[in-house]
């Protein structure tokens, strides 16, 4: 009796019990040619991962790992030179900070030296002219006391001829009396 199958439309012989003949896989007649097969093609995988496959994937991740160490290291390298440019440029700038300020510094004291100076010869040239003129004020009043004296003995004897109606009887005494008035 032959059946079609569905599937591939080809006829299988069905035996007259009705079942068909067994999974060749599940077959015990071809156990030993399956376990030949299975290690020939075990062996043959095995042979070409180990000699092609594995040796190019353990290069590949090789030269990984050596790209990978050598960026690092040159990563490492450039944040030392990094770190030592920082460095330098922090060493710069504090150097320019102490020169600027340095410089500040002696500017401030010149320019107070200069402002001190042009006091001193301002004081000295004050105190001459302070000088000149308490001198000057000093002959003035010298001489307006000489002035005042005679004005004093002239409006004196005035007074006294005005009061008494005549003259004082000698400008000398006129005069004393004054002198007299004048040192109280």
């Amino acid at each position: 009796m032959a059946n079609e199958t569905a599937h591939t439309g080809t006829s299988v012989e069905v035996p007259a019990g009705g079942h068909a003949r067994t999974f060749p896989p599940f077959d015990k007649q071809t156990y030993p040619s399956q376990l030949l097969w299975l290690a020939l093609t075990f062996v043959a995988l095995y042979l070409l991962m180990s000699r092609i496959a594995l040796p190019r994937i353990g290069s590949i991740l090789e030269q990984r790992r050596s790209r990978i160490s050598g960026d690092l290291a040159e990563a490492q390298r450039l944040k030392g030179e990094s770190d030592a440019a920082i460095a330098a440029y922090e060493k710069a700038l504090a150097d320019a900070r102490g020169r600027a300020q340095a410089l500040v510094n002696d500017s401030r004291q010149r320019q107070t030296a200069e402002a001190e100076a042009g006091r001193k010869a301002l004081d000295a040239t004050l105190n001459t002219r302070i000088a000149q003129a308490e001198s000057a004020i000093a002959k003035t009043k010298s001489a307006a006391m000489v002035n005042v004296r005679g004005i004093a003995t002239e409006a004196a004897a005035a007074i006294v001829e005005r009061l008494i109606g005549g003259a004082p009887a000698s400008p000398d005494v006129v005069a004393a009396a004054v002198a007299e008035a004048l040192k109280r």
